[in-house]
């Protein structure tokens, strides 16, 4: 690392951190609340962290009286809400504490037997215990519909006659429904009503005014009778009500203020609750954080001085620390210039401040089995997704604000040594493939303007002389300079062909030069390109692909485009550090360093990129050029665009059984610049395994969602996925328009044409993992212009069923989020996106069903 390049990344670091803390500290939440000193009364349910009462859970009296001394420091009232399940042993425990006074609960609901037992043991404590001041027979009753006002009444008035004379008897519903029914006013000696204003959607800065608007309406209606806020409170986490959201900060400034503002006005309240219920998680996730407490029994917030959001130091310090990592992983060795490393030090530091927010998630949510599942799966998810993201950045900075490309291979700049140019003997597969355009190919190589050159013409695996036969006698008019050769049965696919025609390459032959059997080359193509072979270390030459048929169709522009954002940015960039990908056309091959490292291997079908990634491990390098020098034909149709990528992302599967252990950290036969770009390229195969994995996950959460009010991990869930997808779009725009030139229609069809080989690319990393040997398969190429046959197969038939799944995954989610909860848009947006993709094959197989361009048909 040269000092000019320590000095960027050191003030990239300083730089992104000393922004990255500014950001916490602007995003910090805290304000100012009134002090308070007690709490009048507050709701208990000691049930432990891993106990739930709705299963037969059981409270102890130890766990009572451990209880009662974590609240009593804050007030000496209790509401509790049943008197089964070991509660109504609570006043056995609260009479010890002179003063402790408990508003005893009778739980009432359809079990007719255990309402039974709930009235016979709230009565016999209300007559026999001292600290039981009243009985709130049954809890939001009406409002669950559990009991009629018809059925409620009598239940009242028989408890009533059961009780001593001065025990007050009430019901607690909320606020609307006393004033729905005034005739339960009538059979209660007070009201005790529930004020909620989370439920309702109301602002946090709205809540405390709503409350006593309400209050103030309650007492209008019913002047002679008095009214207690049965339950008031705010949730520190969990879903929004629509305005209202929740979070620590807010929860204990809603407390505070309206606390002190019923103890100005004299009203009698109790707060919802002491302690976090976990076990609410299953009912709605925004239930289980109620309380003051924690369900470690910890308080979540002080009762005077400044409201401030806890734990935002801890982690913004990991967030820090991630960040700079990230920084310093991604840019040590990179050459970045000051303006490089400052924009991915600053994504870094974003992408470090999201993978501790979802790595924390566990620390602040009670986790069930499912959303462990769910947030374990999200972790797993986002290490691949973060790193895909990063390098995109990177290549983002590299390319706008880095250094220019300095590697690329340019002849113009070339001066002639004046040695004799080298021989170059020109090999051709071809596995049944058309004989018209093959010997277009072959015609376009007798035109070459070198000097010394032979074409070896390899058939393999063709038993059909239809298609070898015209190309035998072709290449007979074309003299000595072509050797026709014919394999009729291989194994080893291309690279077995390969292999065997080694025995007829000329012995004088220093170059071997690969082109598909569907290319027609420039004349100066050697000319141009061998003279790189000069420096002794070089054993590659590679000229990117393009394609002579780009305007047949709409549908072969979109796969042009697509390729030309590989050959335009990601090859050049990997150019700049040695770690090209080799492809097996437009490929030159120095001779002595392609038998020293053991030629063609048989046990991948990338024969062309494995070959590369040896040669790499040897020490030799490699040169790439942008400018053209030959053209190709796209796939005739989706079916064999598809059928191609499979190929490649199959392939890469191969080579990560084969030479993964040779890009980790302890191996030297890469140098890290090449283990970076083989190791991100491979990311980007698995990412759309993963994609799809998670599509499926999401798609299976749906219906939690929708029915079971499950939480959906957001920050590690549906944030990595949108970032990613907007970093894509980014990087896409941005850099089609500065490297390939393109409009941003054409950008688009590359875009659209990539994403719809998601599915396919994670088939065959699925396939790669559990099948090692799949045959090669064939690109059909060279068919001509086809109008699709009626009744031809859909070839986007399960990407279509995903995608639509998802879709009206996002659209059902978006219909029923009355509530307007932030978490279920941010996942509808997620299931939306996810989506694309799949759709995209939809649109490619849509439009290729278009047929040919006008033009094109004219033509034909």
């Amino acid at each position: 690392m040269t000092l000019r390049t320590f000095f960027a990344l050191l003030i990239a670091i300083l730089v992104a951190a000393v922004s990255h803390g500014l950001v916490w500290e602007w995003l910090r939440e805290q304000g100012i609340a009134p002090d308070i000193r007690a709490i009048q009364s507050l709701s208990f349910s000691p049930f432990a962290r891993d106990q739930n009462p709705t299963v037969d859970a059981t409270v102890t009296l130890a766990q009572i009286a451990s209880d009662l001394e974590v609240v009593a420091p804050v007030t000496n009232a209790i509401r509790t809400y049943s008197s089964t399940l070991g509660l109504e042993t609570i006043p056995l425990e609260a009479v010890k504490r002179r003063g402790f006074r408990v508003v005893q609960g009778i739980w009432l609901s359809q079990d007719l037997v255990r309402d039974a037992s709930e009235i016979k043991n709230g009565v016999w404590l209300a007559n026999n215990n001292k600290s039981v001041i009243a009985l709130s027979v049954g809890n939001e009753t009406l409002v669950r519909k559990e009991k009629t006002i018809e059925e409620l009444i009598p239940i009242l008035r028989d408890v009533r006659k059961q009780v001593k004379k001065n025990t007050q008897i009430t019901t607690s519903e909320t606020w609307d429904i006393w004033l729905k029914y005034p005739e339960l006013v009538e059979n209660v000696d007070y009201i005790s009503a529930h004020f909620l204003p989370f439920w309702e959607g109301i602002p946090a800065e709205q809540a405390v005014s709503y409350v006593f608007e309400k209050y103030d309406a309650l007492q209008a209606a019913f002047p002679n009778k008095k009214i207690v806020i049965g339950e008031f409170g705010w949730p520190s986490q969990g879903y929004n009500q629509r305005d209202a959201n929740p979070d620590p900060v807010t929860q204990a400034w809603v407390l505070r203020e309206f606390i002190a503002e019923a103890t100005r006005r004299g009203v009698e309240y109790n707060i919802i609750e002491a302690f976090d219920q976990p076990w609410k998680v299953a009912e709605g996730i925004v239930g289980a954080y109620w309380g003051l407490f924690n369900a470690q029994r910890e308080p979540k917030f002080s009762f005077q001085g400044l409201v401030e959001e806890p734990n935002w130091r801890p982690k913004m310090i990991a967030s820090l620390i991630t960040g700079a990592f990230l920084t310093v992983l991604g840019l040590a060795r990179r050459r970045p210039t000051l303006g490089h490393a400052m924009l991915y030090a600053l994504a870094a530091n974003a992408m470090g401040a999201g993978m501790v927010s979802a790595a924390w998630w566990p620390f602040e949510a009670y986790m069930i089995l499912s959303t462990w599942i769910m947030w374990g799966v999200s972790v797993v998810a986002i290490v691949p997704l973060a790193a895909i993201t990063l390098a995109r950045i990177h290549e983002v900075a590299e390319v706008m604000l880095g250094h220019k490309p300095t590697r690329l291979f340019n002849p113009d700049k070339v001066t002639p040594s004046g040695k004799p140019l080298p021989m170059v003997s020109i090999q051709v597969p071809a596995y049944r493939e058309p004989p018209e355009m093959l010997i277009e190919t072959l015609n376009a190589l007798a035109a070459l303007d070198y000097p010394d050159y032979e074409v070896l013409v390899i058939i393999n695996n063709t038993p059909d002389e239809s298609f070898w036969r015209p190309v035998e006698d072709h290449c007979k008019t074309l003299g000595p300079k072509f050797k026709f050769l014919n394999f009729p049965s291989v194994s080893g696919f291309k690279a077995g062909a390969l292999n065997l025609a080694m025995k007829d390459v000329d012995a004088r032959a220093e170059i071997l030069a690969l082109i598909d059997a569907d290319y027609v080359v420039d004349k100066n193509w050697l000319k141009d390109l061998v003279p790189v072979f000069e420096d002794p270390q070089v054993a590659l030459m590679q000229a990117p692909q393009d394609h002579r048929n780009a305007s047949d169709s709409a549908f072969h522009r979109m796969m042009q485009w697509e390729y030309a954002g590989f050959f335009d940015i990601g090859m050049v960039q990997r150019n700049e550090d040695n770690a090209i990908i080799t492809h097996g056309t437009m490929l030159m091959i120095r001779r002595s360093a392609f038998e020293k490292v053991g030629g063609w291997q048989v046990d991948t079908i990338v024969e062309d990129t494995e070959l590369g990634l040896r040669l790499y491990q040897a020490g030799y390098s490699a040169h790439y050029t942008n400018r053209r020098y030959g053209w190709g034909l796209l796939p005739d149709t989706f079916k064999a665009y598809k059928s191609q990528r499979h190929r490649w992302a199959y392939g890469a599967l191969q080579i990560i059984r084969k030479h993964g252990r040779s890009m980790l950290p302890g191996s030297n036969t890469l140098t890290r610049e090449q283990k970076f770009h083989f190791t991100t390229g491979w990311f980007f195969w698995l990412s759309d395994a993963l994609g799809i994995l998670v599509a499926l996950l999401n798609l299976f959460w749906v219906p939690l969602v929708l029915t079971l009010d499950m939480m959906v991990p957001t920050v590690a869930m549906t944030v990595p996925i949108l970032t990613a997808f907007c970093v894509n779009i980014l990087h896409s725009q941005l850099l089609y328009r500065i490297r390939v030139k393109a409009r941003f229609i054409d950008t688009l069809a590359a875009g659209i044409a990539a994403m719809s080989l998601q599915w396919t690319v994670a088939k065959a990393v699925f396939d790669g993992i559990i099948n090692e040997g799949l045959a090669f398969v064939r690109t059909d190429k060279g068919a001509g212009a086809k109008k699709k046959r009626p009744g031809a197969t859909f070839h986007a038939l399960r990407e279509t069923l995903l995608g639509l799944a998802l879709a009206a995954g996002a659209l059902t989610l978006h219909l029923t989020n009355e509530q307007e909860v932030l978490e279920v848009s941010f996942f509808a947006v997620t299931l939306a996106i996810q989506s694309i993709p799949l759709l995209s094959a939809t649109i490619m197989y849509w439009i290729e069903s278009l047929g040919p361009s006008p033009a094109k048909l004219e033509k034909h």
